[in-house]
């Protein structure tokens, strides 16, 4: 009876102590089990690219990126490049130089359009690779191109010369209109084409196109700057990766073999266990709490 009365005791203890229990987080794998950092962390050195997929305004996944950033660091040095869409190609000079110590934050943040949660969210990524003398890819399109897309489609960009494009994926872009992801931005574009004023210009079909032209080129930019025996780690919105589409789908065509493990971040209420609808949207999920502060 005694024994009894001890593990009753010991079993109470615990719920009590976890009652109060508030994670800012748990991380999930693709089929909804638990897993550990250690876990992502390990299958992520082992991955020839990581696509850490986030949502721009949470702070625990721009605090995951960062971690992970230092522990692959620890283990592959140099081999490490790091690269986000948060940075145009068109201005890798301007990021070099500030990687490089020529330029001062003062000029580097004047000319290379940064986001305005910039200072928050993605300075302490580029400060690392600049403290450690990393490379620092600028993968995305400029915006500019992108806006050509939603209002003339792929073709407008056949306009650009060539100079202009050697920022985007090589023309002509490979297009599969029935990706998921890419269905789903044709619904939101047929919404906004039926809005008044610049909305109404909007041709609905371009809207994905011009998802799309991001995803070509990062794929592109990730692809043209990873050496054998490197890792790349990519930070991007986790639409741009989600369900294994957007980039990862353009970097699979181009190297199908490649070793890729993704990351998503999801919001939930209740982040005890992972919404069914969440599961497969990537290797592993970073299930955070809806009401965490934001960022902006």
């Amino acid at each position: 009876m005694k024994h009894i009365i001890i593990v009753i005791g010991l079993v109470l203890t615990f719920f009590a102590s976890h009652a109060g229990d508030k994670p800012s987080y748990i991380i999930y794998d693709s089929k909804g089990k638990e897993v550990k950092y250690s876990r992502m962390l390990d299958e992520a050195a082992k991955a020839e690219l990581i696509l850490f997929g986030e949502q721009h305004n949470n702070p625990i996944a721009h605090w995951l990126e960062l971690e992970l950033a230092k522990d692959l660091f620890n283990t592959l040095k140099n081999n490490l490049v790091m690269g986000a869409e948060m940075l145009e190609a068109d201005n890798q000079v301007i990021l070099d130089e500030y990687l490089g110590k020529l330029i001062n934050y003062k000029n580097f943040k004047a000319d290379a359009r940064l986001w305005p949660n910039y200072e928050t969210d993605y300075k302490p990524l580029i400060e690392f690779a600049r403290d450690n003398k990393l490379k620092f890819i600028a993968t995305n399109i400029p915006r500019r191109y992108a806006s050509i897309v939603n209002y003339e489609g792929f073709e407008g960009l056949e306009k650009l010369n060539a100079e202009a494009k050697k920022w985007i994926a090589p023309l002509p872009i490979k297009y599969d209109p029935e990706l998921s992801s890419y269905k789903k931005m044709l619904e939101m574009g047929s919404g906004m084409g039926s809005m008044g004023g610049m909305g109404s210009k909007m041709k609905p079909e371009n809207f994905p196109k011009a998802q799309a032209i991001k995803d070509a080129t990062m794929a592109y930019f990730i692809l043209n700057n990873l050496a054998k025996g490197q890792s790349f780690l990519h930070y991007e919105g986790a639409y741009h990766s989600d369900s294994y589409q957007g980039i990862y789908w353009y970097v699979k065509q181009a190297k199908p073999d490649m070793k890729i493990i993704t990351i998503s971040t999801v919001e939930q209420d209740d982040i005890s266990s992972l919404s069914a609808e969440f599961e497969k949207t990537a290797d592993f999920i970073i299930c955070v709490p809806s009401n965490m502060t934001k960022t902006y």
